[in-house]
């Protein structure tokens, strides 16, 4: 294996339910932190925990992921793992009885963090802390709701099921992406308010959670008032405003550097490596590149050859407080096996908890 760098910012993925040679040689690259898994990993616990068994003893510090947020956005749905509802649900939850979902929300936080880690992986990508404004399709329903009080509330309580389950948490997508109806997967959208605005209500769950937020991932979006980039690009968010302004001192991941919106800086697109570079450059800890080892994994070569050269040139330079911040997202204590989580009381209440959820939800 290479020699370790201080900072390992890489975020990939692995091409299907087994791992290959070309994915252990990428994961081997000591600029590598993390894998991303996707559905098309899963075929059942047995396999997840044995492609994850096999990652953690190439690279026992990776950091394993997964987008695993309940409603639409689950990845693992099947052999065991119980189906979370939306967070708008735990959003509708809130007018029914407030203090009856922030208790659903916490459940549904420990369920989730403690399925995952039963099969080995550390952290997922959530919550969603976008407002709801009804209009953009790709948040929609992964949205707590409209009002940024109830998003913070119900978010704390979902991430305070995850800590019960040892596992972090991400805030995305930073600073609100739910005004706008582009698709950022497909096009580049564009808020046009002002910062004052923004402040005073979309991100307004970042300043409350800012103690409590583990990680956070910005928004594929552009605000013009406030920067020309993207905010994932921008300094100006990251450093200035995430950062200095509302005091958040935790990890900060790009979001999917493959998006459409991803690599379009100052009017034109950017290869991979140049994309990641400037994601660090403006102040993220970590830049993920996923669905790129499916076929011949050329764009991940190209992305870790890229960053060893430009760590040569002295383009890059690894950064310790980074990689400190990476690390602080590793799991927290050992991991149930699947028996033996199903068999704690503290998980059975939280499935019950959610099992009740689900069902006043389908009634009201």
């Amino acid at each position: 294996m290479n020699e370790r760098v201080p900072h390992a910012p890489l975020i990939v993925d692995v091409a299907g339910t087994e791992m290959t040679a070309a994915d252990s040689r990428r994961l081997a690259d000591p600029r590598v932190g993390g894998v991303i898994h996707f559905a098309r990993n899963w075929r059942d616990r047995a396999q997840m925990s044995a492609l994850n068994a096999e990652i953690k003893a190439l690279r026992p510090d990776v950091l394993i992921c997964v987008d695993h947020e309940g409603g639409r956005v689950q990845r693992f749905r099947t052999d065991g793992f119980t189906r979370l509802p939306s967070m708008r649900k735990l959003g509708e939850a809130w007018l029914r009885d407030p203090l009856r979902a922030t208790q659903a929300a916490m459940a549904c936080g420990h369920v989730l963090g403690s399925e995952l880690r039963a099969v080995g992986v550390d952290f997922s990508f959530a919550p969603v802390l976008d407002l709801d404004y009804g209009e953009s399709s790709v948040i929609g329903d992964r949205s707590f709701q409209r009002d940024p009080r109830v998003v913070a509330m119900l978010a704390r309580s979902l991430m305070h099921g995850l800590l019960q389950a040892g596992m972090a948490n991400c805030g995305k997508h930073f600073p609100g992406h739910g005004f706008v109806k582009a698709d950022s997967h497909v096009a580049i959208p564009v808020d046009r308010r002002s910062l004052k605005a923004i402040l005073a209500d979309d991100a307004r769950p970042y300043d409350w959670l800012q103690g409590t937020l583990a990680a956070v991932m910005p928004a594929h979006v552009i605000y013009p008032k406030v920067d020309a980039r993207p905010a994932g690009f921008s300094s100006k968010w990251l450093k200035q405003i995430l950062r200095s302004r509302l005091g958040f001192d935790g990890a900060i991941f790009s979001d999917d550097l493959s998006m459409e919106a991803a690599r379009w800086i100052d009017g034109r697109q950017l290869g991979y490596t140049d994309a990641a570079l400037a994601a660090l450059e403006a102040g993220c800890d970590l830049a993920l590149l996923c669905n790129q080892s499916i076929g011949d994994g050329l764009p991940l070569d190209e992305l870790l050859d890229g960053f060893a050269e430009a760590e040569r040139s002295g383009r890059w330079t690894p950064d310790a407080a980074g990689e400190a911040r990476r690390r602080s997202l590793l799991p927290r204590g050992d991991a149930l096996g699947w028996d033996a989580l199903t068999r704690s009381q503290g998980y059975r209440q939280a499935l019950a908890r959610v099992a009740e959820e689900t069902e006043a939800a389908a009634v009201s």
